[in-house]
């Protein structure tokens, strides 16, 4: 992907989580501390077989700059960690667990200034 304070900003910014997390799907992330609540909001779409939206509440557990922002999911008692590491004049996401290869995706193509693969 770009360089590591771009893919740092998108993965950070309520504004472009927007765009590739579940794209449509708004966040709130009043302030980037930990401790801090985050509210996610799924809205059902082509992705998922929701019939209404689905408002979920996460808290920051780690903010490492330019490393790791993890969350966690209270309702599914789950750590959510988004890794980044530079290599090749780019920077490599992990996420800590499956499933989230579309999201990858999206946030490559966000990254790079292309369209959106998965709406």
């Amino acid at each position: 992907m770009g360089k590591k304070e771009t893919v740092w900003n998108a993965i950070t910014d309520a504004n472009k989580l927007l765009h590739w997390y579940a794209p449509g799907s708004p966040w709130e992330i009043p302030n980037l501390h930990v401790g801090e609540k985050v509210f996610f909001t799924l809205m059902p779409s082509d992705h998922n077989n929701l019939t209404e939206k689905i408002t979920m509440s996460l808290i920051i557990e780690i903010i490492n700059p330019y490393r790791e922002f993890s969350l966690y999911l209270d309702s599914q008692q789950m750590l959510i960690s988004f890794m980044l590491d530079e290599e090749n004049n780019g920077t490599r996401v992990t996420i800590n667990s499956g499933g989230f290869n579309e999201s990858l995706a999206n946030l490559k193509a966000l990254v790079e200034g292309k369209e959106i693969p998965f709406i």
